[in-house]
């Protein structure tokens, strides 16, 4: 007897993320990654993407880069927001004066109106991630915008100081204790209440938004050889073995301190979920060197997601159709699976919140 066969069900879909892009520095190469990315229509099958920018400067950058192919979608509400096509949204709309590979104040301006008009639309759930194109610090420093980058701006509107940089390719991921900070700053800058905030924002992280259920988080020491049993230095003695030992008693999975050189010499970052660096160039030289075209910048600890490429804005090469877009894809593909598993985890703990709670009996 032959069997009745089965129809095949069709496989789920899933809704593309919308994510949310600030345009950078406009005289950098944000806005040329931005266009090579999305020049692939494959991307509008992840995503759907809302560019804040203005007509005119895509345009400038389109007629530079002669990507005439390159199409997109003037929009003037974040209300239905078009899929399947790479979204317009018009900022500003006043003639901004570019010098490509220069910087300039309207650079810095003009990056800063875009960020934040992009968060405002975070913050009234219109988009649901954002990815950021490179910004100048020097140009976007003011009164109005006093901070060292995008991190600490984001710190401060979506994370009340409980943010961690981090620069993640695959499975290498590195966060930093302290960030744009200079040198000379960073022994007095560690203290055991500061690494031990720093794990526990990393240890949630890497629960909730990489759903690693037991996260093995390696500390490097500060000074060469971690100090060399205190002959180079007492702060691994000191500030950050107690850390570590606290951590453990806490219940996180915390080693070290490793130094530096080492740690990435031999390849133990590979027995390990994540690394807690002391300092900008510790952690990012080494992660550059062996992640550059892949490695993305993703703000830890706040409450939206938020991701980048791990390069500046490349002044040197910035209208010569030089730039790769490989970085800032990579950024795109991350904050996709960040919204996705974050929402996950959020389901999952809502589901054993309602089996851990008792039925309530007839009569109470």
């Amino acid at each position: 007897m032959l069997e009745t066969p089965v129809t095949p069900q069709p496989l789920p879909t899933r809704k593309p993320v919308i994510v949310g892009i600030s345009q950078g520095d406009v005289n950098g190469i944000g806005l040329e990654v931005i266009i090579k990315t999305f020049s692939d229509p494959t991307m509008l099958e992840i995503c759907t993407p809302v560019l804040f920018s203005s007509g005119k400067t895509i345009a400038h950058h389109r007629r530079v880069l002669q990507a005439e192919h390159f199409n997109y979608n003037m929009i003037n509400s974040l209300d239905n927001i078009p899929a399947r096509k790479f979204n317009l949204y018009n900022c500003y709309n006043e003639e901004v004066p570019m010098e490509l590979g220069k910087e300039t104040p309207a650079g810095g301006l003009y990056a800063v109106k875009s960020l934040t008009t992009a968060c405002e639309a975070l913050e009234r759930g219109k988009i649901e991630a954002l990815v950021t194109a490179p910004i100048n610090k020097h140009n976007t420093h003011s009164e109005e915008f006093p901070f060292a980058g995008h991190t600490g701006y984001l710190d401060q509107r979506f994370g009340k100081g409980n943010s961690v940089m981090m620069l993640i390719s695959g499975e290498l991921r590195v966060a930093l204790l302290t960030e744009h900070i200079p040198v000379s700053e960073v022994a007095a800058s560690i203290s055991v209440e500061k690494i031990l905030k720093k794990l526990s924002i990393l240890n949630k992280t890497l629960k909730e938004d990489f759903s690693i259920e037991k996260p093995r988080i390696a500390i490097l020491g500060l000074n060469p050889h971690a100090g060399d049993g205190g002959t180079l230095g007492k702060e691994e003695q000191e500030i950050i073995k107690p850390a570590i030992n606290k951590a453990q008693k806490d219940g996180l999975l915390a080693y070290g301190p490793y130094p530096a050189d080492g740690f990435f010499g031999n390849h133990a970052f590979q027995k390990f979920d994540a690394v807690l660096a002391m300092y900008h160039d510790q952690g990012l030289i080494p992660f550059k060197y062996m992640a550059f075209e892949t490695g993305v910048n993703f703000t830890a600890g706040i409450s939206v997601i938020r991701t980048s490429p791990d390069h500046g804005t490349a002044y040197d090469i910035a209208g010569k159709n030089k730039a790769s877009e490989a970085s800032f894809r990579h950024a795109v593909f991350m904050a996709c699976d960040l919204v996705r598993t974050r929402k996950e985890y959020q389901k999952l703990v809502a589901n054993r919140l309602r089996v851990s709670v008792p039925a309530q009996q007839d009569g109470e």
